[in-house]
């Protein structure tokens, strides 16, 4: 993130430049010759997007501030009321994020995060290659029910822990470089177990009943999620070890990590507590499957409120004001509101006769590989995921209307996949460890390359066995 401005900010500063840089993209959008079959409101709505995605990208302005651009230049350019733009930006997306973050405190503030993952660490013994595993299916999956950013925060601070007593420098440890990566790919990959992994798979399936979509339960999505997880993670623990096999062959003592373990004491009545909300949350979550009434985003904020309960209160709400990223809720909530005005401008069903016409004849089975392939790929241009929900999912669906399928089959791997974000380490999840200087920008990409092709075929093969099971083929 940008520094504060203590001062005037110079010429020729990367904020000054990034601003400049949007203005200029949104200028030419704006001011080009209309392309055939876009509308006036398509072709402004695309300037905007460029406006944004540009300003966010190199946070020339806060990206809160950035996400209030987005609803206040809505009226402006004629696409939609600022109260519409409001309606849109305050949907269950932005409460779901929001609720995500108190869950994520509670975890950590009881202990029990750490907790799981000293235990995991403990039952892995003291090589190094174990250990390497236990941190990518550790941080996967605790990232199926709690957010991946935080959970990757999580298992981050125990591994820097273990670094500093093995005396590991940073650049230097192939260790280091392989758990380091190991963590923010364990965490995108457990992410998509369920609905409740990420918000980003909240985002795209609202952004799919917007489009007017069939709904995907929390059962319906598990289905191809698990599977997809459960064989992704030795995977990608595989590739950690393959590509920087650890130049010790032992973290040393297993006492040390037990010791550490058994100072933390029995569990606590506060970690019981987080413990049996979490598990009732997920047999309600369960329950969605087959009672829509049971809502994925409504449980989750029942659940939050509950740990606020007398007799239960695990922290204060400014302990959770403190813990929630804020930047993270105002951009899932103006994601939310471009992608309406995508929708609703025509930018959309522009996008997909462009880009994607000719393939209505295609085979599903291609089709489902190549926009897979394309998300992968997109993550280079656009590393913010639930852009790429917005971007993607209408025209998407409309493809799969123009090939008389159902338009959520092709939406899904564009959700899926758009956590899959293991080319360069320019998403949110892979930054956190990337700043503590373990690998390099390139470090993640072969490894990552191999992940993200065993991604598309996996997803590409569940989809086509699930599908036919959950009505989508």
């Amino acid at each position: 993130m940008n520094q504060p401005v203590t001062g005037p900010e110079k010429s020729g500063s990367p904020g000054t430049i990034g601003i400049i840089a949007a203005l200029v993209a949104f200028a030419i959008i704006l001011l080009a010759p209309t392309p055939e079959g876009l509308t006036d409101a398509g072709q402004k709505t695309a300037a905007l997007f460029v406006l944004i995605l540009v300003l966010w990208s190199t946070e020339a302005l806060p990206i809160a501030v950035t996400s209030l651009l987005a609803l206040a230049l809505q009226p402006v350019l004629g696409l939609n009321p600022l109260g519409a733009a409001f309606t849109n930006f305050i949907g269950p997306v932005f409460f779901f994020v929001l609720v995500m973050f108190i869950i994520a405190l509670a975890w950590v503030k009881t202990g029990l995060a750490k907790r799981f993952a000293l235990w995991m660490i403990s039952q892995a013994g003291t090589d190094a290659r174990r250990v390497v595993y236990v941190f990518v299916i550790g941080t996967g999956l605790i990232s199926m029910i709690v957010s991946d950013v935080p959970t990757a925060a999580i298992f981050m601070a125990v591994a820097l822990g273990i670094f500093e007593k093995l005396d590991l420098k940073p650049g230097q440890s192939k260790f280091g470089k392989a758990i380091m990566l190991g963590i923010p790919i364990g965490a995108l990959i457990g992410g998509v177990g369920t609905p409740a992994g990420s918000s980003i798979n909240i985002l795209g399936l609202d952004i799919i009943v917007q489009q007017g979509g069939d709904r995907i339960g929390f059962g319906q999505w598990a289905l191809i999620g698990i599977p997809m997880v459960v064989l992704l993670l030795p995977a990608a623990a595989f590739m950690m070890v393959r590509f920087f096999p650890p130049e010790i062959r032992s973290i040393g003592t297993i006492g040390d990590i037990r010791d550490e373990l058994k100072a933390l004491g029995p569990i606590t009545t506060g970690e019981w507590k987080v413990i049996l909300i979490q598990g009732a949350m997920i047999v309600l979550w369960t329950l969605n499957t087959w009672y829509p009434q049971f809502n994925v985003v409504q449980i989750g904020i029942f659940g939050a409120c509950a740990m606020f309960l007398p007799g239960i209160r695990l922290f204060t709400w400014q302990d959770a004001q403190k813990a929630t990223g804020w930047e993270i809720l105002m951009m899932a909530g103006a994601v939310t509101a471009l992608g309406a005005a995508s929708s609703g401008s025509g930018l959309a069903a522009w996008l997909v006769n462009s880009s994607l016409g000719g393939m209505e004849d295609w085979s599903p089975v291609w089709i489902l590989v190549l926009i897979s392939a394309f998300t992968v790929v997109i993550h280079l241009m656009l590393p913010i995921a639930p852009v790429i929900n917005a971007v993607m999912i209408p025209p998407i669906m409309l493809l799969g209307e123009a090939s008389g399928v159902n338009p959520v089959l092709y939406a899904l791997p564009v959700i899926y996949t758009a956590s899959c974000a293991f080319l360069l380490p320019m998403d949110a999840v892979p930054l956190i460890t990337y700043s503590k200087g373990y690998y390099r920008m390139f470090d993640m990409f072969m490894p990552g390359a191999i992940i993200s092709v065993l991604w598309v075929i996996l997803m590409t093969a569940m989809l086509l066995i699930v599908g036919p099971l959950i009505g989508l083929m």
